[in-house]
């Protein structure tokens, strides 16, 4: 009996010791609410609709293993749920294993409130900036990622900014949705950011392509010219535009992949887009 209770106790103890932190952006919540009362459920069991408490789990680079560089990642899901493994987790560790330490972001869905994901994700990049030396990152070195919705999420962080805080050092997009132009766009993500009749404004304020200035950071693309669900214009009207400002930029295109290929391999050239995102962090010094 006491060989069986010792070793609960070693794997409780293991659980708690491998246990991820979970960061509430707002512990006395919000200011503005989403208005979205149900609760939150799983699609399945990669992917998390309804969010309302907005939050962030941390994934810290080993001591011994830290660079100092830092990416909060944007899981896409159309904005209305967030892929939080295959677009989150997965790349988390993959960027620990660099010595980069990460974060994955779980913004509220904006429901109609359109300033609710870039507020979350401003948010969370102030929590990363507050804590740096806890997690021996430098700060001029907290990049963002985002995948599809969540990378027009990360792309309006990296063309939306007002303060250095809320200035990424660097933007990594995964087939990103970047305009809100309704003959390119996802119609589901402009939806939920903007409602189905936005103004000219608004459009235009979204459509990040039109956003960039010579203070844009570096920026990484990766897409594939197959998919269906966000053109690959998207990515290309974007490259164009930070070319057209001289900001460092690479887009890498494949003619295979679809929407939505993650870093999950299955035999096609898209399946080391990732060796080509390492060489493009080295050459920018970030790892």
């Amino acid at each position: 009996m006491k060989q069986i209770l010792f070793s609960v106790l070693i794997v409780m103890l293991s659980s708690l010791l491998n246990a991820q932190e979970v960061i509430k952006l707002y512990p006395n919540g919000p200011k503005e609410s989403n208005e979205i009362t149900t609760p939150e459920k799983y699609r399945d069991k990669e992917f998390l609709m309804d969010i309302s408490e907005p939050r962030m789990f941390v994934f810290p680079a080993s001591k011994e293993n830290a660079n100092g560089t830092a990416v909060l990642i944007c899981p896409g899901g159309g904005y209305g749920g967030v892929s939080q493994i295959k677009e989150g987790s997965d790349f988390a560790k993959w960027f620990n294993d660099l010595g980069v330490s990460a974060f994955v972001l779980y913004y509220r869905m904006p429901n109609g409130h359109t300033l609710v994901p870039l507020t979350d994700a401003q948010a969370a990049l102030a929590i990363i900036h507050e804590r740096a030396n806890e997690w021996k990152i430098d700060k001029k070195k907290i990049g963002i990622m985002g995948f599809s919705a969540g990378g027009h999420l990360a792309s309006t962080v990296g063309t939306h900014f007002k303060t250095s805080v809320e200035r990424p050092a660097f933007m990594i997009l995964g087939y990103p949705v970047v305009t809100m132009d309704s003959t390119l766009t996802h119609r589901g993500s402009r939806n939920n950011l903007l409602g189905k009749k936005p103004s000219d404004e608004l459009v235009k304020l979204y459509s990040n392509e039109l956003q960039v200035t010579k203070k844009t950071p570096p920026t990484f693309i990766v897409h594939a010219t197959d998919d269906k669900t966000v053109p690959v214009k998207n990515s290309i009207q974007l490259y164009q535009a930070l070319k057209e400002k001289k900001i460092e930029a690479e887009l890498d295109t494949f003619a295979v992949g679809g929407h939505g290929f993650g870093m999950r391999k299955r035999n096609i050239p898209v399946d080391n887009w990732t060796d080509l995102l390492k060489t493009w962090m080295k050459k920018n010094k970030l790892i």
